[in-house]
């Protein structure tokens, strides 16, 4: 779409459309609630992630101005586990990667993963002759919708229990109750068939380590464990910016990932450091034992290197995906993930223009935040997100990206002080 008037146009419908949603703002009024409550207990009992953030912002820095000599290490470490590192430098790459390990005809069960809505991968595997089903109990409910994520961490915060019933229902071939504890019962017992029948599973990654070709898992459901240990092929596909020094950095990533997003600890974290092996029997190694023989980790670029280049804008690459902005934002908690593409929210700004989507597509979005800096007073990495946008919004106006009327809007506050 090369017309950024009717871009704007269908972006203010998509937004109108959230506002006038009253279940949509009730779901969101009491998950805002629920996890400005829940954060504030986690880090008052755990006061020293304060000091550990700090840390974690250092370590962060140090990989975003070291990128080609960190992908190495995790290359050359992941390498001697038995583990089979791809790079993929663009989405194009990343889809033949992905068509070259999994072929055609397969049962696929994949564990939350926004890295791998970059690669349309849901849909790519589809076309390519595969069955796939996601397993975390909100994209799930996604997939079913036929939507996009509306969070970060909880993809489905926009549906009430309602809608889920519809759902479950249809798929079940009779009726079930709006009660959570049932609608989860029966995604457990419909799941869990597919973990044991999988030719592959894949994931993302919360971190992997350059010292010991670690893939760490944060998760509470259980199911990212089933997916990457039940089938006998794993795949995890990480961005670049994912990358931490060392293993002990990538406990402390769990630590402050954790707390500022609401939980006092995850249920579950997995470190995959390798298919599974046995010594066994006369101490000689083999590979594939009641886990995966084989595990791909596919390093996505996809513009991320080009990013951590500028000082500014690599800010966004330090990320932990905690979904703390999103609560504390003024525009989110109005009309959740509709303000998005890819990534969603302030933070989803430069993400869609710099990574994910493109100038044109990021415009609308860039034009719907308030610049309010409540993002950044509550972000764990301290991104400036605020000025970060006002810099896409001088790059988008340079690049044709606005229409008219916005132009319009914006002379006449700089003149007249509002823009009507």
């Amino acid at each position: 779409m090369n017309n950024p008037g009717r871009r704007f146009t269908d972006f203010k419908k998509i937004i109108y459309g959230a506002v006038d949603d009253e279940a949509l703002r009730s779901a969101l009024r009491k998950a805002v609630r629920s996890f400005r409550e829940n954060r504030d207990k986690a880090l008052n009992q755990f006061p020293h992630v304060e000091e550990q953030r700090k840390i974690l912002m250092e370590k962060k820095e140090e990989v975003l101005t070291h990128l080609d000599e960190m992908i190495e290490k995790f290359g050359a470490a992941a390498g001697r586990m038995g583990i089979k590192v791809h790079m993929a430098e663009t989405v194009q790459q990343g889809q033949k990667i992905l068509k070259e390990i999994v072929g055609s005809k397969k049962l696929i069960v994949k564990g939350k993963s926004i890295t791998s809505e970059e690669l349309g991968l849901n849909d790519f595997l589809k076309e390519t002759g595969n069955e796939v089903f996601e397993t975390d109990l909100g994209e799930f409910i996604v997939q079913l919708l036929g939507g996009k994520p509306m969070h970060l961490l909880a993809p489905a915060v926009n549906v009430p229990r309602e809608r889920v019933a519809q759902l479950f229902s249809e798929l079940a071939g009779r009726e079930l109750p709006p009660d959570p504890a049932k609608l989860t019962r029966f995604a457990r017992d419909f799941l869990r068939e597919k973990f044991f029948q999988a030719d592959i599973g894949m994931s993302g990654a919360n971190a992997i380590t350059a010292d010991t070709g670690s893939i760490f898992l944060i998760e509470n459901e259980g199911n990212i464990r089933f997916a990457t240990n039940a089938p006998p092929v794993h795949i995890a596909v990480v961005g670049l910016e994912k990358i931490l020094p060392t293993l002990a950095d990538g406990t402390m990533l769990v630590e402050v990932a954790s707390r500022y997003a609401g939980y006092y600890t995850p249920s579950y974290v997995s470190i995959i450091s390798g298919p599974s092996k046995t010594g066994d029997i006369e101490k000689v190694i083999v590979w594939g034992v009641h886990g995966p023989r084989e595990v791909h980790v596919i390093l996505l670029d996809n513009g991320r290197r080009e990013v951590a280049r500028d000082p500014m804008l690599r800010q966004v690459l330090s990320c932990i995906r905690c979904g703390a902005c999103m609560y504390e934002c003024a525009v989110y908690p109005i009309v959740s993930g509709y303000w998005g593409h890819t990534y969603m929210g302030g933070i989803g700004i430069p993400w869609t223009a710099l990574i994910a989507g493109g100038w044109e597509v990021a415009a609308p979005m860039a034009y719907t935040c308030t610049l309010c800096g409540r993002c950044r007073e509550f972000c764990p990495m301290e991104i400036g997100t605020p000025e970060i946008v006002e810099r896409l919004r001088e790059e988008m106006a340079k690049r044709g990206c606005l229409p008219e009327y916005v132009k319009e809007m914006a002379q006449k506050v700089l003149t007249k002080g509002n823009a009507y």
